[in-house]
């Protein structure tokens, strides 16, 4: 069996999230990755890869919430709602007061029906919108809900350009899945009079994994001396700080392995069930009295024995 663990990655600037999976794959000389969630080109920080088996834990981690540190310039809008885009109107923001923004990014907390950015990856007809809008094509995207637990002003600066005043926001975003950072912008620039857009964006923290303990995408043409395989983390340990961690016998495993319902009066209404030896057997969902895997991991391979 290949190898199998969740990889922590620290994604740089200027390279996509697929970039990231392909040399993933050339480094650890396996096909099977995949990733909880994209970040977009311009975008850096924490991007969670699952390698081979251990991708079936993408499903659990993707929809977990995440923190991103952003900086957001009032006075300049774009088509794309961030700086990879091209410039549709400019305007000069020096009446805008710092009180303003506060207010304004007030507004944007909580429980918020957002419209996402129109260059997104979002399927419109089976095509994705970002390819319907560069093709000249109107695009209507459909609100989403979403909720805002944290957005707060790390620091204001102001700046001129060719005679008219730009701001520069920096924030802190705590936000539910599938939240676009670049439309927060752009809805703050708006609801302030001044147009606004996305000029810098980190991901710091996915649940309960943090950036700081990504590893670095490395160099193309270092990808064989690569030690990404040194950073795997076992599916047991991540599902279980995702899931919480039950442990049950060798019994146990056994009959949730074969699809059996098995009696855990403790156990939550879902959780990473955990065998004696630590191995992940997969993730149980409460069925009334009893348990259910409802997500398998593969059977470690047993040892050889000698002939």
């Amino acid at each position: 069996m290949g190898p199998s663990g969740i990889l922590l990655v620290d994604k740089a600037g200027g390279m996509t999230s697929h970039d990231v999976v392909a040399r993933a794959r050339r480094a650890l000389k396996t096909k099977k990755i995949g990733h909880a969630g994209t970040l977009d080109p311009m975008a850096t920080g924490l991007l969670i890869l699952g390698v081979g088996p251990a991708t079936r834990l993408l499903t659990f981690i993707v929809g977990l919430d995440k923190t991103y540190e952003a900086t957001i310039r009032l006075g300049v809008s774009t088509d794309s709602d961030d700086a990879d885009g091209e410039v549709t109107r400019t305007t000069d923001a020096a009446h805008v007061a710092d009180a303003q923004i506060e207010a304004g990014i007030a507004r944007l907390r909580g429980p918020l029906s957002q419209v996402p950015s129109t260059v997104s990856a979002i399927k419109v007809g089976g095509r994705r919108a970002y390819d319907l809008a560069r093709q000249g094509e109107e695009v209507q995207l459909k609100a989403r809900d979403v909720v805002i637990s944290r957005f707060e002003v790390l620091g204001i600066r102001r700046t001129d350009h060719a005679g008219e005043t730009a701001i520069d926001v920096d924030v802190v975003v705590d936000c539910s899945s599938g939240t676009y950072i670049r439309a927060l912008a752009r809805d703050l620039g708006a609801d302030l009079g001044a147009g606004g857009h996305l000029t810098a964006l980190r991901r710091t923290h996915v649940g309960p994994f943090a950036v700081a303990d990504a590893q670095p995408v490395p160099d193309r043409d270092r990808l064989e001396d690569s030690d990404l395989g040194d950073h795997l983390r076992p599916p047991a340990e991540v599902a279980a700080s995702v899931l919480g961690g039950v442990q049950v016998t060798a019994e146990q495993a056994r009959d949730l392995r074969h699809g059996k319902r098995i009696a855990l009066p403790d156990a939550p209404a879902r959780a990473a069930a955990i065998a004696p030896d630590g191995s992940l057997i997969g993730v149980v969902e409460r069925r009334g009295p009893a348990v259910k895997s409802v997500m398998n991991m593969p059977e470690p391979e047993s040892p050889e024995q000698p002939a």
